[in-house]
């Protein structure tokens, strides 16, 4: 029996997740308490851009869910795991909410929903990368979905069969492809949107313990079957290791797709130490890692999304302006000359030695040639916001402030919301009438 247990991947890793839940530590709470700070700034700022541009979205979409996920995604500015190369929680934070609001739970509970929804998440998001992303599955859609609906099982409370249950739903739900970025498209966080949305009712199905497959996971028609050829089954299994996922994310602080941030990091570095002036640079060249190249080499930009997508462009928008953040992606920097100049002058190169490295280091070298013959290089293998670099606590406070003024929120308004969430049994329903202010505005 044991022999048939272990070879069933899908009841290994319900029964490690169950395991796991038990007794998860503080300070592992902590860390889902910052991810709901950060999450409620993103998806603030984020609602505010949605209006901004698409108002009939808002307007016209009544799956709270949806459009959650997909606004805390749009800004380019929500969280990630570089391991799995996935986003969290945008679809995770979204999903877990909408049923905490609606079945009241407990600040434990949403807690826990967050940090298992995440730890699915990355630990399915790594069983099937980096082939996953290599067949075009753009896996914050496809683990997002399993992250998002389990993450709502756990903070609910499912016994195994539901948990079990959902679990086959949700895997059978995941779908999303890397295509629907490319281009012009303003399309990607329809992604993350839709597992959000997707995931609940996953959830709501597993709820009823309705009997699925033996092994929805390692089934031969299953999730590593089907969805990669570079396996990692053990992922899925091998619960010996006392970190949690939510341990190792990242926070960003660029509105940029994060395999830019190590090249924008080292640019800032360069630009505050030697104030250049973008008439000096004759060319630019940033080395990196493989999957930093592809889809983010372009200099052909093609609006705002394919501007956050583009590494040439947001090096040359560090340079000229010093910063990428929200509000420096705008209609205007993309017809900007110097900008538009100096990205057309980066070329991205795929170093060898860094592709070896990542994904454990994603890191980048920006090499700055001036026409005097002058040449200045930095690098940085862990852009701020990784756990080797974390936010600080008032960097994150600091980030959510700017996101949520800029949605509509007061200064008096963010510093409630800030106050109430590192309180140990925080006021959920007052938390959400602040921050649904900036939908109802």
């Amino acid at each position: 029996m044991k022999d048939v247990v272990m070879n069933n991947l899908s009841e290994c890793f319900v029964v490690g997740l169950i395991t796991q839940t038990l007794c998860l530590p503080l300070q592992t709470k902590q860390l889902a308490r910052k991810c709901l700070l950060d999450y409620f700034g993103v998806k603030i700022g984020g609602i505010k851009n949605l209006k901004e541009k698409h108002s009939e979205l808002i307007e016209s979409e009544p799956k709270d869910a949806f459009i959650n996920g997909f606004a805390a995604h749009v800004l380019e500015l929500d969280d990630g795991h570089r391991h799995g190369m996935i986003h969290l929680g945008a679809s995770i934070v979204s999903a877990v909410l909408t049923v905490a609001e609606k079945e009241k739970l407990s600040t434990d509970s949403v807690l826990k929903g967050i940090v298992m929804g995440y730890e699915v998440a990355v630990r399915c998001a790594m069983a099937i990368q980096p082939g996953h992303k290599m067949r075009g599955y753009h896996v914050s859609g496809t683990c997002g979905t399993i992250g998002s609906a389990m993450g709502v099982a756990f903070a609910c409370g499912y016994h195994k069969e539901q948990l079990k249950s959902t679990l086959a739903c949700a895997v059978t739900s995941a779908s999303g492809l890397l295509e629907i970025q490319e281009e012009a498209s303003e399309l990607k966080p329809y992604n993350v949107g839709r597992a959000a949305m997707d995931s609940l009712m996953a959830a709501q199905i597993g709820r009823l313990a309705l009997p699925g497959p033996d092994d929805i996971l390692g089934g031969k028609q299953g999730f590593l079957a089907a969805l990669t050829d570079t396996p990692h089954p053990e992922y899925l299994t091998d619960f010996s290791n006392v970190d949690y996922a939510i341990e190792g994310i990242y926070q960003k602080v660029h509105a940029a797709c994060r395999h830019c941030h190590p090249a924008i990091d080292a640019t800032l570095d360069m630009r505050k130490e030697l104030k250049l002036r973008p008439v000096e640079i004759d060319r630019i060249e940033v080395h990196t890692y493989k999957l930093a190249v592809g889809s983010h080499d372009h200099t052909d930009i093609r609006g705002i999304s394919s501007a956050k997508l583009s590494t040439p462009y947001a090096v040359a928008l560090a340079i000229v302006k010093g910063s990428a953040g929200y509000a420096d992606y705008n209609e205007e920097d993309l017809d900007d000359y110097w900008i538009k100049t100096l990205t057309r002058k980066v070329n991205v190169i795929e170093d060898d030695d860094l592709t070896q490295r990542s994904p454990a280091v994603r890191g980048a070298r920006v090499t700055i040639y001036l026409k005097d013959g002058r040449e200045f290089e930095a690098s940085c293998m862990y852009p701020k916001g990784e756990p080797e670099n974390p936010l600080s606590k008032e960097e994150l406070e600091d980030k959510f402030r700017g996101l949520a003024m800029y949605g509509g929120l007061t200064s008096t308004e963010c510093d409630e919301v800030i106050a109430e969430i590192w309180k140990e049994d925080f006021d959920f329903n007052k938390i959400m009438r602040i921050v649904n202010k900036s939908t109802r505005n």
